[in-house]
């Protein structure tokens, strides 16, 4: 039986980025499918009403998702570490305690999900034009959000041991599920909202049977292996010590642009419908850099946990320099289609206005995300998931709101408020610039490596 993991610790550096990269790219793109068509659908044969209330629910439903999914960043790093220094007893509690720590998390989802939808609704003053659709869609999409949360940490699994390619598969598979339901719900049954809400917790839940399948038909150590499934604590607490810091820095940052998504519903239906286009491009455009953080932090974790920190290091540089090369090239394209692109998602000039005024003022900063995403992987890969979190939490959250809060009482209107999340980025990539170039990852046997004395001594380093 062929194998489908990767050891990242020998062989050519670039080969490991696009065996890894490519199908994880790819997979990223038919995951932003599942929001992207439901979109679509609503705006086109729903009303720009459903465009708002789909797309303004994203920051509620990335707050409790990022909230769970931190968690799976701590697992992937403990998995790949594993794996790395080939500790294959370690490897397999570690997989068998994220395994079990799943289900347990996705029965609190289930239930903090529901609790959450109207409080979070009414917080970011939606508008009563969308607060019923709004609140619908939200409560079909929690009652079914397990799916979502046991293919990721299954995705985690085997991205951790070098293998893209199999999540990449059950994404394809459930991306075009999720696409014929929306049609068939939306189309023929005309359930409206109810129906994309629908037509993805299917295709969730089945992409979920897929990865779970898949790791227990798995011979390799990191199969699972339902009589040994339970939870060691040294397991857990590594995982929670790197995944904690992720998961609260993601679940913040979400709950934060619930209150930017407040500034967003000030311009009304058009103006959110607008942002919504406009997120679900953002999307698509964030897509190569985010493959190759995670392709970084699985690289980094491998091979620190094998003692090759210089190896490591020339894993961030190519990452970096592939990330910003993907991202310019997108950019310009966005910039160039913004108006038929925003056409897709509703046919009214006033929403395709408000999105082609957001692409104009934020698309060209997006080199910079670059810089957080590949250092704070990066950072992950080692172990380092505080400071990542608190740089983040700082720009994301403290920062955002601040500069909101300052820029709306001087009264600067629209293009202040489009500017908020930019101006986070460039403040957490110079933070995180900074952090990088000061870690351990980066000075590890750096003087060794100079006098010719290969990979000694890193275990003080560490």
């Amino acid at each position: 039986m062929a194998r489908r993991d990767a050891d990242m610790t020998q062989g050519e550096i670039w080969r490991h980025f696009v065996r890894f990269s490519v199908p994880l790219a790819i997979g990223l793109l038919f995951q932003q499918l599942y929001n992207t068509v439901d979109s679509v659908v609503v705006g086109q044969y729903v009303g720009k009403e459903a465009l708002a209330a789909v797309g303004s629910t994203g920051s509620i439903i990335n707050m409790l998702i990022g909230l769970f999914n931190g968690l799976s960043v701590g697992a992937g790093v403990v998995i790949s570490q594993s794996f790395g220094s080939h500790d294959m007893p370690r490897l397999r509690r570690a997989v068998h305690t994220t395994v079990a720590v799943t289900f347990v998390l996705c029965a609190v989802a289930t239930a903090l999900g529901l609790c959450i939808v109207r409080p979070m609704l009414q917080m970011m003053q939606t508008p009563d034009d969308v607060m019923g659709e709004a609140s619908r869609y939200l409560t079909i999409y929690f009652a079914g959000i397990s799916g979502l949360l046991v293919y990721n940490m299954g995705s985690a699994i085997l991205r951790a041991v070098g293998d893209s390619r199999r999540p990449l598969y059950f994404l394809v598979f459930s991306a075009l599920t999720n696409t014929v339901l929306d049609l068939l719900f939306v189309i023929v049954f005309r359930l409206g909202v109810a129906g994309v809400a629908l037509a993805t917790i299917i295709a969730q839940g089945l992409s979920a049977v897929l990865v779970l399948a898949t790791l227990t038909r798995e011979k390799g150590d990191y199969g699972i292996r339902w009589k040994q499934l339970g939870i060691s604590r040294e397991e857990l607490k590594q995982v929670f010590n790197v995944g904690a810091p992720s998961a609260v820095q993601q679940a913040l940052t979400s709950f934060s642009n619930v209150f930017v998504q407040s500034y967003i519903n000030a311009f009304g239906s058009a103006g959110m419908a607008g942002w919504s286009g406009y997120n679900k491009l953002d999307a698509f455009l964030t897509v190569p850099v985010m493959a190759i953080a995670q392709a970084s932090t699985t690289f980094v974790g491998q091979n620190w946990g094998a003692r090759k920190p210089e190896r490591a290091r020339q894993g961030v540089r190519l990452a970096l320099l592939l990330a910003v090369g993907c991202t310019i090239v997108l950019t310009i394209l966005m910039l160039l289609f913004a108006r038929p692109l925003m056409g897709l998602f509703c046919n009214e000039a006033d929403v395709i206005d408000y999105g082609v005024r957001y692409i104009q003022l934020i698309t060209p900063f997006y080199v910079t995300i670059c810089f957080n995403q590949i250092f704070g992987g990066a950072l992950r890969g080692v172990g380092n998931a505080r400071g990542p979190m608190l740089i983040m939490l700082g720009s994301f959250v403290v920062f955002r709101q601040i500069y909101l809060y300052v820029t709306h009482w001087l009264g600067m209107g629209f293009v202040a408020v489009a500017l908020a999340y930019p101006m986070g980025w460039v403040v957490c990539s110079s933070c995180l610039t900074i952090t990088y170039l000061r870690s351990p990852l980066y000075h590890a046997n750096r003087r060794l490596e100079r006098a010719g004395r290969g990979q000694k001594g890193i275990g003080n380093e560490r």
